[in-house]
């Protein structure tokens, strides 16, 4: 099993959501977050003053996944996510030893 966490833009979000649910994605948990990357954030010009904007908002997704659906929610991901600019995001793919499912006492896939 795979997680896969990707930091994306706020507006590509319902994109992405569908995307992920057509490729078979049922569980997502989704996070607002504040952060920046190699651009280090915006400056922005509001009546007349310049302002600093190091910290933008961002939404977090993350997802645990059979192996073999990596590759299609990693496409989903990046087609609906992508705008071509600088700050479209990162997805971050780690391996997952176990899963349990609390209510029932599953494990394994089956609990995904």
């Amino acid at each position: 099993m795979k997680k896969v966490e990707a930091i994306i833009r706020p507006e590509t979000l319902p994109g992405v959501r569908q995307a992920l649910e057509q490729v078979g994605v049922t569980g997502l948990t989704i996070v607002q977050v504040l952060g920046h990357g190699a651009q280090k954030g915006v400056t922005q010009q509001w009546k007349g003053n310049t302002y600093s904007v190091d910290l933008l908002p961002k939404v977090e997704l993350k997802t645990v996944i059979p192996d073999e659906k990596l590759e299609a929610v990693l496409k989903a991901i990046e087609q609906s996510a992508k705008t071509g600019a600088v700050g479209d995001g990162k997805v971050f793919i780690s391996s997952v030893e176990e899963v349990l499912r609390v209510r029932t006492g599953e494990r394994g896939a089956a609990a995904v």
